[in-house]
């Protein structure tokens, strides 16, 4: 008997007979041709037959699902893909959504895009921070979202009035898709396939065998949907397989009838109804729960930390329940999932009931220490800085710190003090903790520096960060005090290098206000003598902190950065000699490359100042000279460590850039790179253009500033000459002016309005900066005129010059008389006459040009003669290579003869143009 066949009733034998009577048919009936035995796995199987309506819906839901994970993230781009699939996928879903209408989904989709991207449009910030792939995706998704919802406007309309309404139709109809999947799921599967029979299934197992989406109508729908074991033995024992002609049409697919029909709907509606119920009882609790006040709850990331009881009730509060249970809180620093607010919570409650039973200050500065630096720990990103309540909590820290040390001179503080040597309870002895509060500040120092790195230098945000460095200063001012009664040489000298720090940039104007104010006569002796005190308060402080370190100091580095310092604070203060003096007796510029990257910046920086301070002085030469390394580089501001130039990412990796941006310098302390710009190109122009009209024949001559030329370059190219508009076009039509040595349109185009805006109101001395420039623009305007016109004149008044240029005489000719010692200019004075008498040693521009082209035509025959050997190999005669002195003699001779015998002679005679006899003949001899 076939297997298929086992009923497992008890009438074993009948269903062997009626099998066998299966078997028995014959072959030509229609029963014989159909396949009655099927395998396990068929009989496992179930089919499931959708309708168009649901796969299409399906399908726009999973879309749907997709495209609000992207909303949730803000992901514009993924948003603007998954936007397209689905209106693709709705244009599918055509003759369905005009069979049955726009589902209440597809709308409330549409709806929340279209609010989410107007809510990102509107967050101009947040699109600041956006990727470009996202930034273009919002603009383009916002065009397309209006455009595509102008199809959906009065269901969006609707939508938008009443959401909720909206939201339970959506769910009506979501479940009377589902039940009536279900009912057709019944009907198809209940014929299809010919089922094995199979014992009562007991209440628990049907329980737990039970579809996740049915654990709600677990109470409702047992009775209907199930039936009990009962039920299922009576309709066995009452089936009467009688009226069927065989087994296989007893689990045929019945037709239902019209009662069938509507006894299916009405338990549909009834499940429709007690769900309905089951969700409005639901909404109405949680409204309750809102209004007796619940509220939302951040969840925190990682394992929570529970916060132990500190101490159960009674318990005897001494030195060693505390210090146990500081020790508990301590073994979860570091630990995954710590909750370090709360732990820090828990170290600050511990402090405080250690004051309130007068445990001492000796445990109180050990809870102390260890606040501090689980301060330090809650933020372990060294790139981010920490947060401002953080911040303020790490100040007064430290200040209670410095209290205690203060108020209490038997406390012993150190790193080398082993936790089991420390006393925190003994009163008899000195108290000893180890810790060391040196470390502490310079840490704090250094968040300090984040916190300004990591703050828009434009906003009122820094402004108010920067009050705090008056808080920082005062904390350092009070551990110097500390460590210069108890702390050792090293710890003395790197705090005082702490203090210099934060002292070497800034100007100090009571200082300079006091020198320039003459002391009044109602001031007495002693408040004049105050007032000089108070004037080199920086000077002096900085002398004082500095010499220490040079004396004391053994490590290179703090001694190289003080050196540093001091040299900065000299150049700002106009001390050019002394900040010129101490760096060359430092020879810092002989092994600075091997620094490390803070101290190699710091000694840009000092350098920049040494420059501006020459300038300032007057002293061009030396001004050049300090910025030529940084200026040609072309990377002033990556040097200066005031930003991070573009690069490839094979120069540079995203590491490598993180620790670049750890040595920037703060906003406060940066130099302007425009004035820095400014006074290099000034000064290179107050050298070069006098240079080039003196070599302006020269063809060796070589180029003292690159930059500047190309400067020149650059406004030489530019077809159309209009006003000067930048700070470069400025200095470039003021440099083409003192070539004409037009001096008054040169000083105007250097100082004006707008460039006293930009550069020269930015030094503290402005006036007598301006009044410096004016000077040597009108001085490099002469030299330059001499050299210019040198050849027209035969002698020049001094008188004349000094009114045309309104200089003094005696400047005049001081200018005149270094030109002609140095032999820049071949003259003589006159002192009778006040003249300058020309000795006509130059050659006129026709005259450059003609022993120009006579030294090129010498190398052009020099050149084809090289050839020619090449080629026919040496031969005797005037051009013989054998005979030196032939060719010497002849050529070089007969060349040198006639220049020194015709043109000199000729040129040198007094008559000037007139015995051009000697030029001519010299013409002859070429």
């Amino acid at each position: 008997m076939s297997r298929f066949f086992a009923t497992g009733s008890d009438t074993e034998s009948e269903s062997s007979s009626s099998g066998d009577e299966l078997l028995s048919k014959p072959s030509g009936t229609t029963y014989g041709k159909q396949p009655l035995l099927v395998s396990d796995d068929e009989e496992d199987t179930k089919r499931v037959v959708r309708s168009a309506k649901d796969k299409r819906f399906d399908e726009l839901m999973n879309i749907i699902k997709t495209l609000r994970n992207a909303m949730k993230i803000r992901d514009t781009s993924k948003c603007l893909e998954e936007f397209e699939v689905l209106a693709k996928a709705f244009v599918k879903s055509k003759s369905i959504v005009d069979k049955e209408g726009i589902p209440g989904f597809y709308i409330r989709i549409l709806a929340d895009l279209e609010d989410m991207v107007a809510e990102v449009w509107e967050d101009r910030e947040g699109r600041k921070k956006m990727s470009k792939n996202n930034s273009k995706a919002l603009a383009t998704m916002r065009q397309k979202i209006r455009k595509y919802n102008r199809d959906f406007e009065p269901q969006l309309t609707a939508y938008r009035e009443n959401p909720e309404k909206s939201a339970e139709e959506e769910e009506g109809d979501d479940d009377d898709a589902s039940s009536a999947e279900e009912e057709e799921e019944e009907e198809m599967t209940a014929g299809s396939f010919l089922k094995k029979k199979v014992e009562p299934i007991p209440q628990d197992t049907k329980s737990s065998a039970k579809r996740p989406e049915d654990e709600d109508d677990d109470d409702d729908d047992d009775d209907e949907d199930w039936g009990s074991p009962s039920d299922e033995s009576e309709s066995d024992s009452d089936d009467d397989d009688s009226k069927y002609p065989s087994l296989a049409h007893k689990f045929l697919k019945k037709q239902h009838t019209e009662d069938d029909k509507r006894a299916a709907e009405r338990k549909r509606d009834d499940k429709m109804k007690k769900r309905m119920e089951r969700k409005e009882k639901k909404r109405a609790e949680e409204d309750e729960e809102d209004e007796e006040g619940g509220e939302w709850k951040p969840v925190k990331g990682g394992a929570p930390m529970e916060k132990p009881k500190m101490f159960a009730k009674g318990t005897e509060i001494n030195h060693a329940v505390v210090l146990k249970k500081l020790n508990e809180i301590l073994q979860a620093r570091g630990k995954k999932g710590t909750d370090r607010a709360a732990q820090i919570e828990m170290l600050t409650e511990l402090c405080n009931i250690a004051a309130l039973n007068a445990l001492g200050d000796g445990i109180a500065l050990k809870i102390k220490f260890n606040i501090v630096a689980s301060l330090y720990d809650y933020n372990p990103n060294l790139a981010s800085c920490m947060k401002p309540e953080m911040w303020k909590k790490c100040l007064d820290c430290v200040c209670n710190l410095l209290d205690i040390l203060f108020a209490s001179p038997n406390i012993f503080i150190g790193e080398n003090i082993l936790e089991d040597s420390e006393n925190l309870s003994n009163l008899e002895q000195p108290f000893r903790v180890r810790g060391c509060i040196l470390t502490l500040v310079e840490r704090m120092d250094e968040e300090f520096t984040k916190i300004m790195q990591n703050t828009d230098p434009h906003s009122q945000e820094y402004v108010d960060n920067l009050k705090d460095e008056a808080n920082v200063c005062e904390i350092v001012r009070r551990l110097q005090r500390y460590l210069e009664q108890k702390g050792g040489t090293e710890e003395i000298c790197r705090v005082y290098l702490r203090r210099i720090v934060h002292t070497y940039y800034k100007y100090d104007y009571k200082a300079h206000t006091r020198q320039e104010r003459p002391p009044g006569p109602e001031q007495s002796k002693s408040e004049q003598d105050q007032a000089e005190s108070e004037a080199e308060d920086s000077a002096e402080l900085m002398n004082e902190l500095c010499h220490y370190i040079y004396s004391k100091d053994r490590t290179d580095r703090i001694r190289t950065c003080a050196i540093l310092c001091h040299i900065y604070h000299h150049a700002l203060h106009n001390r050019w000699f002394n900040a010129r003096d101490l760096m060359l007796m430092s020879h810092l510029q002989d092994n600075i490359q091997h620094a490390d990257p803070p101290v190699q910046i710091l000694y840009n920086r000092t350098m920049v100042q040494l420059g501006i301070c020459a300038f300032r002085q007057g002293m061009i030469k030396d001004a050049h000279n300090a910025l030529l390394d940084i200026q040609s580089s072309g990377r002033a501001k990556e040097l200066l460590g005031q930003g991070l130039l573009m690069r490839n990412m094979q120069e540079r990796n995203q590491e490598q850039e993180k620790i670049e941006k750890r040595r920037q310098v703060p906003f406060h302390m940066h130099i302007n790179l425009e004035l820095l710009e400014c006074v290099y190109l000034v000064s290179a122009m107050l050298l070069e253009i006098p240079y080039m009209a003196g070599h302006e024949f020269d063809a060796r001559r070589r180029m003292i500033s690159k930059q500047f030329h190309h400067q020149l370059r650059v406004g030489e190219r530019q077809p159309l000459l209009g006003p000067p508009e930048s700070m470069r076009e400025h200095v470039v039509a003021a440099s083409k002016a003192m070539k004409m040595g037009d001096w008054k349109t040169c000083g105007n185009f250097i100082i004006n309005e707008k460039m006293n805006s930009k550069v020269w109101d930015l030094f503290p001395e402005a006036e007598k900066v301006r009044d410096m420039l004016v000077k040597k623009i009108q001085e490099e305007s002469l030299r330059t005129y001499l050299f210019t016109y040198s050849s027209v004149y035969d002698s020049l008044s001094m008188h004349t010059l000094a009114d045309m240029f309104m200089l003094d005489l005696p400047n005049v000719h001081s200018i005149i008389s270094k030109m002609i010692i140095s032999e820049e200019l071949m003259a003589s004075l006159d002192q009778p006459t006040q003249t300058v008498v020309m000795h006509r040693t130059e050659p006129t521009s026709l005259q450059n040009m003609a022993l120009q082209l006579a030294e090129k035509l010498g190398n052009l025959v020099e050149n084809n003669e090289r050839v020619f050997d090449l080629k026919q190999g040496t031969y005797s005669g005037y051009f013989s290579r054998d005979s030196k002195g032939g060719y010497q003699g002849g050529y070089q001779g007969g060349y040198q003869g006639g220049y020194q015998g015709g043109y000199q002679g000729g040129y040198q005679s007094n008559k000037s143009y007139q015995g051009r006899g000697g030029y001519r003949q010299n013409q002859s001899n070429y």
